[in-house]
């Protein structure tokens, strides 16, 4: 297999997805880009996690053109294409329909910084797109979900707010590579569901402050942070 590395990063981190509770049945995918070759690896469309191998992966080119592998890819294939053509510093995406993070989505609410945890990942509010209008539902649909992503994170860094919810869908999550966007997935579905549940004891949406907001995330991922063991290979 010419792609055997990218495909079997692709297997692990749906395995670590599904594993992770955030997905059921065969809901939800996660794809990887190997920028340099210009092919992206994806889950094959209603395959059990449990059941996949390396050869079930399928790679396709940024068309998604299938170069290798014998299943019929992801039916979010073009979603995923559309991210990583706008979204050049992304590595990896992550869709599932976790609940917390569908609950927002569904009803058409952006996740607001409610409080450090929340600001540890996500630097700022997590935007929920707009509705899809009837002609972009009709043709080119699953492409038209990815360009309302990008436009809902407007000029954010991708990395810097790495998820976004699709109205009435569900959320999309991306990062430097597959695990990392696994794991962006999982604090998504925590942040949700903590602000659901603040949401409950205040109702007036109370955010953390901008100051706040600001050194949390940056002490975790600024030049200067200072949360976890520095690189030693550096």
């Amino acid at each position: 297999m010419k792609y055997s590395e990218l495909r079997k990063s692709v297997l692990d981190a749906n395995a670590a997805l599904y594993d992770s509770g955030l997905v059921i049945s065969t809901f939800g995918n996660v794809s990887a880009i190997d920028r340099e070759k210009r092919v992206v690896a994806i889950k094959p469309s209603g395959v059990s996690y449990t059941a996949m191998q390396v050869a079930d992966i399928v790679v396709t080119d940024l068309d998604g053109n299938i170069l290798e592998g014998t299943l019929r890819p992801s039916s979010d294939l073009d979603t995923h294409l559309e991210l990583y053509k706008s979204f050049k510093s992304i590595g990896a995406v992550v869709h599932t329909h976790s609940f917390f993070a569908t609950v927002w989505a569904q009803s058409g609410r952006g996740i607001p910084a409610m409080g450090t945890t929340h600001a540890d990942y996500f630097n700022g509010t997590i935007p929920v797109t707009r509705k899809l209008r009837d002609d972009e539902i009709i043709d080119g649909y699953v492409r038209n979900t990815g360009k309302v992503i990008v436009e809902a994170l407007g000029n954010n860094a991708p990395l810097s707010v790495p998820a976004a919810l699709v109205n009435d869908h569900g959320p999309f999550c991306w990062g430097k590579d597959a695990a990392d966007a696994v794991h962006n997935a999982e604090m998504l579905e925590a942040v949700a569901k903590i602000a659901f549940h603040a949401r409950q004891l205040n109702q007036d949406d109370p955010e953390i402050s901008d100051a706040l907001l600001d050194l949390h995330y940056q002490r975790k991922h600024g030049q200067s942070a200072t949360y976890g063991q520095p690189d030693s290979s550096k």
